[in-house]
């Protein structure tokens, strides 16, 4: 790894020959100093790089039920603030944002009460949203927006068999699923722009 970078900044480190054009200039330039800033400040590249990636993956679990949306979100923040060494993003900040994420676990159950247990669903009705989400992935957007509605009826007749109290549940469990998804990704949205103030203000 050593000898790799030392043989890219010899390469760079060379004249530009006079024939190159100078939008290539620019970009050779460009990518020397970049390379060069990664070198200097390794473990705050690393760790934007990691926490870029937690809050991605952390804004998509918002969606998906498989995944710790609202906690990878928090991890990926507090990730970037000690990459920083906390200096522009301080413990004040991180704890504004913790009590988010515990109140992203609120909006679950209320979620879940608004919906599946109002009208008396089953667990299997709450089991098969959460797999009519993962299979509508496969659909695009209106697999994510009737996935769940059309799992959630399927457990329901799984577990009784009467189509009627089925699709009630089903409509039940689903609008609970579409709130609870809609609150966390406000809530994610609200701790990003708590975060941003706190980091470039």
């Amino acid at each position: 790894d050593v000898l790799l970078v030392v043989l890219i900044l010899r390469v760079l480190g060379g004249r530009i020959s006079e024939q190159e054009s100078r939008p290539v200039a620019a970009v050779r330039r460009s990518y020397r100093g970049v390379l060069r800033f990664a070198l200097d400040h390794r473990v705050a590249v690393v760790g934007a790089a990691v926490a870029l990636l937690l809050v991605c993956v952390g804004i998509a679990g918002s969606v998906l039920p498989a995944l710790p949306g609202v906690p990878l979100v928090f991890a990926g923040l507090l990730v970037a603030a000690w990459a920083g060494d906390f200096e522009r993003v301080g413990w004040v900040t991180l704890v504004v944002l913790g009590l988010l994420t515990v109140a992203s676990f609120a909006i679950d159950l209320v979620a879940t009460a608004m919906g599946a247990k109002r009208v008396g669903a089953t667990k299997l009705a709450v089991v098969g949203a959460a797999l009519g989400t993962l299979g509508g992935l496969f659909l695009g957007l209106p697999g994510l927006v009737l996935g769940p509605f059309v799992g959630a009826v399927a457990g329901e007749l799984l577990s009784h068999g009467q189509v009627q109290q089925a699709t009630r549940a089903g409509l039940a469990t689903w609008m609970g699923l579409i709130f609870g998804t809609l609150a966390k990704l406000a809530l994610v949205f609200t701790m990003l722009g708590v975060f941003a103030l706190a980091y470039f203000f």
